[in-house]
């Protein structure tokens, strides 16, 4: 029995960078001898265990055979005959199929030192083309090492897979896994940019495909908005946003070509979690208003506060702000600190607005013998004040 640190943890140490979770491979053991040494097993498909103490997951070197189309079609073999080349085979990228013994010394059967040196993603095997997850992951590692570039032999690879139809198998939770790791990543836009180049992205995400390869200036802006938000710092919910943009019914109703309810079929069609559906909606509907928001008087400031629900939820709105910021900033590059200000006259209404007590106005209101939808409009008329006498002071200096 041997054991191995395995993936990306090898690749990132010769790298010099860290982050990534260590895994390992074990070789010449069986899951008897594993559960006899306190491992625990979580392995659904395939023989992998928790160390008793660390909790790190030890896997069982394996190989896989083909069965079936899509991520699931496989059936695993693991025993104590499997080597770790046979195991580190079946891996898709060179840089993530090297191995680390624990004295150190790198074992590395296909190359990956070398395609770290030359920035290359480059498939380990024929194998690659057996799981069209690997097209996303191919992907999703051109966003993370912004300077490597997909092999030429890997990237027809990927677009023999997707005229094969292999990605057309591939299930929504792993498309979207991929997809929103993919936007975490440094430079996001490559990994539309991979998927737009192997077909992948035109049978995925076929509403973003239109737009991804326009020439015009508003496609572009997109473009360098996705890795605005990137290179910002905002969290996955702002990411998909600004992504999912050109798809809203907003700006879908400003294209004669686009179709009504893009994004609605998109985040139903991969799943996609409240939280992005709802700040993606929000940016979508409000963006325009948002970004000229200095045109806009006490009523009209309350009314889209309103509709944002901006009292009951806001760190959403917040986090809309910052998205409609990102993407403002993408449009007029050149006029950073003007657009910072104008959403901070948002964040000032929202406060002075928010500061209302609206029980006090409701009891008054109620003193008066104002009932039901009355009492809610006095609450708003309080915001509405409010607003308006931080827009006057504002004229006053």
């Amino acid at each position: 029995m041997k054991v191995w640190k395995v993936g990306g943890a090898v690749r990132d140490t010769l790298l010099g960078c860290s982050g990534s979770d260590v895994d390992w491979v074990v070789t010449g053991a069986t899951p008897e001898v594993m559960l006899s040494m306190g491992y625990l097993p979580v392995g659904r498909d395939f023989p992998v265990f928790l160390h008793p103490v660390t909790k790190q997951e030890y896997a069982l070197a394996r190989t896989e055979r083909k069965t079936a189309p899509g991520y699931h079609g496989f059936v695993f073999h693991a025993d104590p005959s499997v080597t770790l080349e046979e195991d580190l085979r079946r891996r898709d990228l060179t840089i993530n199929a090297m191995a680390q013994d624990d004295a150190g010394v790198v074992i590395d059967p296909y190359g990956g030192q070398h395609d770290l040196e030359a920035r290359l993603l480059r498939h380990v095997s024929p194998a690659f083309a057996e799981d069209p997850v690997r097209i996303l992951r191919a992907a999703r590692f051109a966003a993370r090492f912004v300077d490597f570039e997909v092999a030429p032999e890997t990237r027809a690879l990927m677009q023999e897979m997707v005229n094969a139809g292999e990605v057309d198998a591939l299930v929504a939770e792993r498309v979207w896994q991929e997809l929103s790791r993919g936007l975490m990543e440094l430079q996001p836009s490559r990994m539309f940019d991979v998927l737009h180049d192997c077909g992948a992205l035109a049978r995925l995400l076929p509403e973003i495909n239109a737009e991804w390869s326009s020439a015009e200036s508003r496609a572009i802006q997109w473009r360098q908005a996705i890795d605005l938000a990137a290179e910002s710092g905002l969290p996955l919910p702002a990411r998909f946003a600004v992504v999912g943009h050109p798809l809203s019914s907003v700006a879908c109703a400003a294209k004669a070509s686009a179709t009504p309810g893009a994004l609605q079929r998109l985040c139903e069609r991969w799943r996609v979690p409240a939280d992005c559906r709802e700040v993606a909606e929000l940016v979508g509907r409000e963006y325009e208003t948002l970004r000229l928001g200095h045109a806009m008087n006490a009523e009209q400031t309350v009314q889209l506060l309103d509709r944002c629900d901006a009292w009951r939820r806001p760190e959403r709105f917040e986090l809309t702000l910052q998205t409609c910021e990102c993407m403002a900033r993408a449009q007029h590059r050149n006029s950073k600190r003007s657009q910072a200000a104008a959403f901070a006259q948002w964040r000032v209404a929202r406060s002075r607005a928010a500061a209302v007590d609206a029980g006090a106005a409701a009891t008054r209101a109620a003193t008066l013998g104002l009932r039901g939808p009355a009492i809610a409009a006095a609450v708003h008329d309080a915001r509405v004040l409010a607003v308006a006498e931080d827009l006057n002071d504002e004229i006053n200096d």
